[in-house]
């Protein structure tokens, strides 16, 4: 037991002596639970949270040890549910969930603090390209109902654990909130669109 106590206190220590540095690109993978709305001042009442998933990749380059430039590409599966869609023939209004997918590109400031620089916080702006819209009671494509992209704000906050000289694996909370508007020819108010994300990940630094 002392043996293995050691050797795992050895690996930490020589996984911190390699900190990050000037120079160095560091890349990541990641998934994570999302949470996504819409904010609107009109027609959508209370929309309730869209609960999906998200999928990305980044790289990262250091300008120091505390600060560097963090570009993410994610596959964002946003949305709201108990929204509603009207029958235009009947005029009938029907409940129904939203499904709205964008590659979302993140591009962002990362600062790293605490004693081994392993918490950081990153911001900047985002935009995100639509890739597909379907509300779900009646499978209907809705992608031409709104706009092709979507930009707004991204913040992150997360810690990364060394498991090894050049990985480390991390948890994050990560949010959007845009300020575009969401639908094309929209003659109501502006609808804008946002998602909180937990997530886990892997960095590993060539």
């Amino acid at each position: 037991m002392k043996k293995i106590i050691f050797t795992l206190l050895a690996m930490a220590g020589i996984a911190a002596a390699n900190a990050q540095s000037k120079g160095n690109v560091e890349f990541g993978l990641n998934t994570g639970v999302s949470f996504s709305t819409i904010t609107s001042t009109d027609y959508y009442g209370n929309p309730d949270n869209n609960i999906s998933f998200n999928v990305g990749g980044s790289a990262e380059y250091y300008f120091s040890e505390s600060w560097g430039i963090k570009a993410k590409v994610i596959y964002d599966r946003k949305g709201w549910d108990n929204g509603y869609i009207y029958d235009i023939n009947t005029g009938d209004e029907f409940r129904t969930d939203f499904n709205i997918d964008y590659l979302t590109v993140p591009v962002m400031a990362d600062w790293h603090f605490g004693r081994k620089k392993n918490w950081y916080l990153n911001f900047g702006p985002y935009v995100g390209f639509l890739m597909s819209a379907k509300e779900t009671r009646f499978d209907t494509d809705l992608k031409d109902d709104f706009n092709t992209t979507d930009a707004g704000l991204a913040l992150g906050l997360g810690v990364k654990i060394p498991v090894s000289n050049y990985i480390k694996i991390f948890f994050e909370y990560d949010v959007q909130a845009g300020f575009s508007d969401i639908f094309k020819d929209n003659y109501d108010d502006n609808v804008f669109i946002s998602r909180d994300a937990i997530n886990v990940g892997i960095n590993f630094m060539l």
